[in-house]
């Protein structure tokens, strides 16, 4: 058993999550977790919403509330979507605890004192009709490294440069496009310099191991090439106080360091809540534990350099030396995990211009699992991909109700017709036993994808052995043994069939929680084999405000179905099945396109 810390990226709380973004941290963290589980790994999923800084204030403002009113509501829609998907997260939590707060302050103070956190006289860009700070990520300009004329001011995602703001060429706000004001302040800054050499091998070592995409390691070792300090804190006054300058309150920490902290926070949470407030330990203090981080590659740079930076600085592992606070030596990530990103009918996803799906208005009208499938066959795991309702509907129908849901189906009504109950086989044939030895070998192959994060791969293995098995029914052809001396081959194929669905049931569940559970419930089982997560309201460990929190029961043995085949049980109940799947009516593309181009903004 491997201790597993799956760290998901943290959704930003200024709004309801689209497809988008779950398609980068959400479903693929979610089934590695879930096979890393069944295979009988310790797994710790922890994340939560980000709920700082000025793009919060700024929809608040917009929507006539406090930013704390404005993350509250947000948070909870996001907490339920994430639900309502089958996330199962042992605990996704958020940035504005007390628990939070105190985690990031002690990792801030102990990496200053380690002698990584500088004090530097900067140029902020401030907005001049709210003279409000704003985020690096949120102005825009020419890039002067290659010319690139939506780069960002803290890097270029065309030449894939660091940037600051002031190296941009006709800056510009994001927000209301106005031109940013430059004035004097002081900052603390990172001091990736002289972490640069720790760094850099770490690096090193990661690519030795082969592990990691090619895109996410090559990025990372080019922006390594001009690494400088970063700063680390803002002006602005939502968000975590600065330790040391309580007395400056317009000072806060900056989400590269805040949120990142969070993986940590939401550990120490998870421990505290669970009754052992040290457990976290065993992910994060014990060297053969593995972590990986899952996101989109928009967030390569913080979880590759900054993240990495701020765990070798806290150790003290930089060339200042220094050494560990309270939480002891921290484990770097074992991969930064980065998905490309989903555009939606060619376009890039932009709510503000309404080329946008949320998470909440697929689940309201189809099944969690149809939207997890097309994430999973048809995601961005290594490339740019594109949803499209027509590929959406066709893959539903033409795989998951004709391919899989088809085989269950047909399977369960066999069965209940001819025995009522799954039958004992008689003596196995060869196309039997070549069936069973397929599937079998599945579970090593399908699974081995998974852990190296080839879940397209894996996925496509899954629906290859659903093939065989409907190949199988066409082959044998049991509708037509009616025959009383025909009975014990039809009961052979029959278990043979339902053995098959088990199995392949087991493999699907990473993917398909919910119809993982209804599948197996057709099949006379008691619907146990994915557990899923549940909505808990909780009160704040250190006296703030209540919050919902995603939490579950993954660990216990008869909660989940192991990585193997599953034997099934002759005798078990069979009834009449109802389908699992739903067809797609042929109006589904045109009238999803309408509501899409309802719901762009007119000029």
């Amino acid at each position: 058993m491997t201790r597993i810390l799956s760290a998901v990226a943290w959704p930003y709380a200024n709004g309801p999550r689209h497809i988008g973004h779950v398609a980068g941290f959400g479903v693929p963290s979610d089934v590695f977790s879930r096979y890393m589980r069944m295979a009988g790994h310790d797994v710790l999923m922890v994340s939560g919403t980000d709920e700082h800084g000025t793009p919060i204030l700024v929809a608040a403002d917009a929507a006539g509330v406090s930013a704390k009113e404005f993350a509250d509501r947000n948070n909870r829609v996001i907490v339920e979507d994430l639900v309502a998907l089958g996330l199962s997260y042992d605990l996704f939590t958020r940035t504005t605890t007390r628990n939070h707060y105190a985690v990031v302050q002690a990792m801030f103070r102990t990496v200053r004192d380690n002698g990584y956190m500088v004090e530097q006289v900067t140029q902020s860009a401030i907005s001049p009709s709210t003279g409000r700070t704003l985020p690096d990520r949120y102005i825009e300009g020419t890039c002067p490294i290659c010319g690139y004329q939506d780069a960002r001011g803290d890097q270029c995602d065309n030449c894939g440069n660091q940037l600051d703001p002031t190296d941009l060429i006709d800056p510009r706000s994001k927000i209301n496009g106005e031109t940013p004001e430059f004035v004097e302040t002081t900052h603390y800054f990172l001091d990736l310099p002289a972490l640069a050499d720790a760094l850099g091998k770490w690096l090193d070592d990661r690519a030795a191991s082969g592990t990691w995409r090619p895109n996410v390691i090559k990025f990372s070792q080019h922006i390594l090439e001009e690494i400088k300090p970063r700063a680390m804190t803002r002006d602005i006054d939502w968000g975590i106080p600065v330790p040391g300058w309580e007395d400056q309150p317009t000072k806060r920490l900056y989400v590269w360091f805040d949120a990142v902290v969070g993986y940590l926070s939401a550990s120490v949470e998870w421990a505290r809540r669970t009754g052992d407030p040290e457990s976290w330990r065993q992910w994060w203090n014990d060297p053969e534990a593995l972590s990986y981080y899952f996101m989109g590659k928009d967030n390569i740079v913080f979880h590759s350099q900054i993240w990495p930076a701020e765990l070798l600085g806290y150790n003290g592992e930089g060339e200042r030396g220094g050494a560990p606070g309270t939480y002891g030596t921290l484990n770097l990530p074992t991969e930064v995990v980065s998905s490309e990103f989903l555009t939606m009918e060619g376009k890039q996803f932009s709510s503000s211009r309404g080329v946008v799906i949320y998470v909440r208005d697929v689940l309201e009208r189809y099944q969690p699992d149809a939207l997890r499938y097309f994430i999973s066959a048809a995601g961005p795991e290594t490339q740019d991909a594109d949803f499209t309702w027509s590929e959406f509907v066709r893959r539903t129908n033409g795989e998951l109700v004709a391919g899989w849901g088809n085989l269950v189906n047909r399977t369960a009504s066999m069965i209940a017709k001819n025995f009522g109950e799954i039958p004992a086989p008689d003596e196995l044939e060869e196309i039997d036993t070549d069936l069973r030895d397929q599937i079998r070998a599945g579970f090593t192959t399908v699974g081995d994808l998974i852990a190296h994060h080839r879940q397209r791969a894996a996925l496509s293995e899954v629906m290859r052995l659903v093939g065989e098995a409907n190949t199988y029914v066409t082959r044998t052809e049991p509708f037509k043994l009616k025959a009383p001396e025909q009975r014990p081959r039809l009961a052979t194929v029959l278990h043979t069939l339902a053995q098959a669905v088990a199995d392949l049931n087991v493999m699907l569940s990473p993917f398909l929680p919910h119809s993982a559970n209804d599948v197996d419930r057709v099949l006379g089982g008691t619907g146990t084999i994915a557990p899923m997560p549940r909505l808990e309201e909780v009160e704040d460990l250190d006296g703030g405000d209540p919050y919902p929190v995603i939490t579950g029961d993954y660990r216990r043995g008869d909660n989940m179905a192991p990585w193997t085949p599953r034997p099934v049980v002759p005798g078990t109940p069979v009834a009449k099945p109802t389908p699992v799947f739903t067809k797609l009516d042929d109006d589904v593309v045109e009238s999803e396109l309408a509501r899409l181009r309802g719901s762009r903004p007119t000029a």
